[in-house]
Protein backbone atom coordinates (compact mmCIF):
# COMPACT_ATOMS: atom_id res chain seq x y z
CA UNK A 1 0.00 0.00 0.00
CA UNK A 2 1.44 4.20 -0.51
CA UNK A 3 1.07 6.33 1.85
CA UNK A 4 -1.75 9.16 1.11
CA UNK A 5 -1.11 11.98 -0.05
CA UNK A 6 -1.37 15.07 2.90
CA UNK A 7 -4.19 16.30 4.05
CA UNK A 8 -6.06 19.53 3.08
CA UNK A 9 -9.46 21.57 3.59
CA UNK A 10 -11.68 18.54 2.26
CA UNK A 11 -10.86 19.34 -1.37
CA UNK A 12 -10.93 16.57 -4.42
CA UNK A 13 -11.29 13.13 -3.23
CA UNK A 14 -8.87 11.93 -5.61
CA UNK A 15 -6.32 14.67 -6.40
CA UNK A 16 -3.11 15.21 -4.03
CA UNK A 17 -4.52 17.13 -1.25
CA UNK A 18 -7.73 15.85 0.25
CA UNK A 19 -8.96 16.46 3.16
CA UNK A 20 -8.55 12.49 5.33
CA UNK A 21 -8.94 11.96 9.23
CA UNK A 22 -5.86 9.20 8.77
CA UNK A 23 -3.91 7.09 6.62
CA UNK A 24 -6.00 5.02 4.11
CA UNK A 25 -5.41 2.13 1.75
CA UNK A 26 -5.33 3.01 -1.56
CA UNK A 27 -5.76 1.17 -5.05
CA UNK A 28 -6.85 -2.24 -2.90
CA UNK A 29 -9.37 -3.20 -5.49
CA UNK A 30 -13.34 -4.45 -4.38
CA UNK A 31 -12.01 -8.38 -3.80
CA UNK A 32 -8.96 -7.09 -1.85
CA UNK A 33 -11.54 -4.93 -0.28
CA UNK A 34 -14.53 -6.93 0.70
CA UNK A 35 -11.62 -9.63 1.80
CA UNK A 36 -10.21 -7.39 3.96
CA UNK A 37 -10.51 -8.43 7.99
CA UNK A 38 -13.09 -6.34 10.38
CA UNK A 39 -10.48 -3.79 12.11
CA UNK A 40 -8.80 -3.31 8.80
CA UNK A 41 -11.84 -2.54 6.29
CA UNK A 42 -13.17 -0.61 9.53
CA UNK A 43 -9.65 1.26 9.43
CA UNK A 44 -9.57 1.82 5.49
CA UNK A 45 -13.77 3.10 6.07
CA UNK A 46 -12.73 5.75 8.85
CA UNK A 47 -10.31 6.97 6.15
CA UNK A 48 -12.90 8.09 3.61
CA UNK A 49 -15.46 9.04 6.67
CA UNK A 50 -14.77 9.78 10.15
CA UNK A 51 -18.37 8.69 11.84
CA UNK A 52 -17.66 5.00 13.10
CA UNK A 53 -21.44 4.15 12.75
CA UNK A 54 -21.13 4.78 8.88
CA UNK A 55 -17.76 2.57 8.80
CA UNK A 56 -19.49 -0.02 10.67
CA UNK A 57 -22.75 -0.29 8.17
CA UNK A 58 -20.79 -0.11 5.37
CA UNK A 59 -18.52 -2.53 6.20
CA UNK A 60 -21.29 -4.92 7.74
CA UNK A 61 -22.57 -5.30 4.54
CA UNK A 62 -19.66 -6.92 2.69
CA UNK A 63 -19.28 -8.87 0.57
CA UNK A 64 -20.45 -6.33 -2.08
CA UNK A 65 -20.26 -7.64 -5.50
CA UNK A 66 -19.68 -4.93 -7.37
CA UNK A 67 -18.32 -0.88 -6.75
CA UNK A 68 -21.41 0.45 -7.36
CA UNK A 69 -22.97 -1.77 -4.57
CA UNK A 70 -20.16 -0.79 -2.26
CA UNK A 71 -20.85 3.23 -3.28
CA UNK A 72 -24.66 3.22 -2.67
CA UNK A 73 -24.24 1.47 0.57
CA UNK A 74 -22.13 4.43 1.38
CA UNK A 75 -24.05 6.96 -0.08
CA UNK A 76 -27.34 5.47 2.16
CA UNK A 77 -25.32 5.40 5.55
CA UNK A 78 -24.17 8.99 4.74
CA UNK A 79 -27.78 10.45 4.89
CA UNK A 80 -28.44 8.46 7.86
CA UNK A 81 -25.57 10.22 9.89
CA UNK A 82 -27.17 11.64 12.89
CA UNK A 83 -26.37 15.18 13.86
CA UNK A 84 -24.03 13.50 16.38
CA UNK A 85 -21.91 11.44 14.02
CA UNK A 86 -22.16 14.15 11.44
CA UNK A 87 -20.48 16.21 13.64
CA UNK A 88 -17.61 12.91 14.56
CA UNK A 89 -17.41 12.78 10.79
CA UNK A 90 -16.34 16.39 10.28
CA UNK A 91 -14.70 16.62 13.34
CA UNK A 92 -12.06 13.74 11.57
CA UNK A 93 -11.48 15.96 8.68
CA UNK A 94 -8.43 18.20 9.06
CA UNK A 95 -7.19 21.07 7.64
CA UNK A 96 -3.51 21.39 6.66
CA UNK A 97 -1.19 24.42 5.36
CA UNK A 98 -0.14 22.71 2.30
CA UNK A 99 -0.84 24.76 -0.85
CA UNK A 100 -3.68 23.46 -2.89
CA UNK A 101 -2.29 22.08 -5.93
CA UNK A 102 -2.08 24.15 -9.15
CA UNK A 103 -2.15 27.16 -7.20
CA UNK A 104 1.24 29.45 -8.47
CA UNK A 105 1.47 33.00 -9.23
CA UNK A 106 1.63 36.35 -7.46
CA UNK A 107 -1.77 36.33 -6.41
CA UNK A 108 -1.20 32.92 -4.74
CA UNK A 109 0.24 33.85 -1.45
CA UNK A 110 -2.86 36.69 -1.06
CA UNK A 111 -5.60 34.02 -2.23
CA UNK A 112 -4.26 31.71 0.40
CA UNK A 113 -4.22 34.04 3.02
CA UNK A 114 -7.56 35.13 2.14
CA UNK A 115 -8.68 30.88 2.29
CA UNK A 116 -7.06 31.07 5.81
CA UNK A 117 -8.94 33.87 7.51
CA UNK A 118 -12.46 32.44 5.44
CA UNK A 119 -11.47 29.03 7.23
CA UNK A 120 -10.97 30.62 10.50
CA UNK A 121 -14.39 32.67 9.88
CA UNK A 122 -16.07 29.34 8.80
CA UNK A 123 -14.89 27.42 12.28
CA UNK A 124 -15.97 30.14 14.06
CA UNK A 125 -19.88 30.38 12.56
CA UNK A 126 -20.10 26.64 12.42
CA UNK A 127 -18.11 24.93 14.68
CA UNK A 128 -16.07 22.69 11.90
CA UNK A 129 -14.08 23.17 8.88
CA UNK A 130 -14.71 23.56 5.62
CA UNK A 131 -15.31 20.40 3.42
CA UNK A 132 -15.67 20.56 -0.34
CA UNK A 133 -15.52 17.90 -2.91
CA UNK A 134 -13.96 19.41 -5.92
CA UNK A 135 -13.76 15.96 -7.56
CA UNK A 136 -13.90 16.74 -11.54
CA UNK A 137 -11.81 20.15 -11.32
CA UNK A 138 -8.62 20.87 -12.76
CA UNK A 139 -5.89 21.41 -10.53
CA UNK A 140 -5.66 25.35 -11.70
CA UNK A 141 -9.33 25.23 -10.75
CA UNK A 142 -9.63 24.77 -7.26
CA UNK A 143 -8.02 27.54 -5.51
CA UNK A 144 -10.92 29.69 -7.04
CA UNK A 145 -13.47 26.72 -6.19
CA UNK A 146 -12.29 26.63 -3.00
CA UNK A 147 -12.76 30.45 -2.14
CA UNK A 148 -15.75 31.00 -4.12
CA UNK A 149 -17.51 28.20 -1.83
CA UNK A 150 -16.26 29.09 1.31
CA UNK A 151 -17.46 32.71 0.44
CA UNK A 152 -21.39 31.26 -0.56
CA UNK A 153 -21.40 29.01 2.23
CA UNK A 154 -20.50 31.72 5.21
CA UNK A 155 -23.92 32.93 3.87
CA UNK A 156 -26.04 30.12 4.87
CA UNK A 157 -27.86 29.76 8.03
CA UNK A 158 -26.11 27.03 10.53
CA UNK A 159 -28.61 24.31 9.64
CA UNK A 160 -28.75 25.39 5.58
CA UNK A 161 -24.79 24.80 5.73
CA UNK A 162 -24.90 21.38 7.84
CA UNK A 163 -27.50 19.99 5.40
CA UNK A 164 -24.67 20.95 2.57
CA UNK A 165 -21.65 20.03 4.70
CA UNK A 166 -23.09 16.27 5.03
CA UNK A 167 -23.68 16.51 0.91
CA UNK A 168 -19.98 17.50 0.65
CA UNK A 169 -18.62 14.99 2.97
CA UNK A 170 -20.90 12.01 1.42
CA UNK A 171 -18.86 13.02 -2.03
CA UNK A 172 -15.82 13.08 -0.48
CA UNK A 173 -16.53 9.85 1.27
CA UNK A 174 -17.92 8.27 -2.23
CA UNK A 175 -14.77 9.67 -4.05
CA UNK A 176 -12.15 8.00 -1.63
CA UNK A 177 -13.95 4.97 -1.76
CA UNK A 178 -13.55 4.94 -5.29
CA UNK A 179 -9.94 5.60 -4.87
CA UNK A 180 -9.45 2.26 -2.73
CA UNK A 181 -11.28 0.24 -5.04
CA UNK A 182 -9.30 1.17 -7.64
CA UNK A 183 -7.43 -1.53 -8.97
CA UNK A 184 -3.64 -1.57 -7.36
CA UNK A 185 -0.06 -1.14 -9.04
Amino acid sequence: MRPPQPPWCGIPSQAPGAALPGPRPEGLGLVRFNALGHEEVRSALLGCCGSRRWADRVAAHRPYPDAESLLAASDEACYDLTAAELDEALAGESLSPLPLAGARGPATLAAHTALRAAHAEYERRFRHVFVICLDGYRDDELLDQVLSGIRTRLGNEPEEERAVAADELRRLARGRLARILAPGP
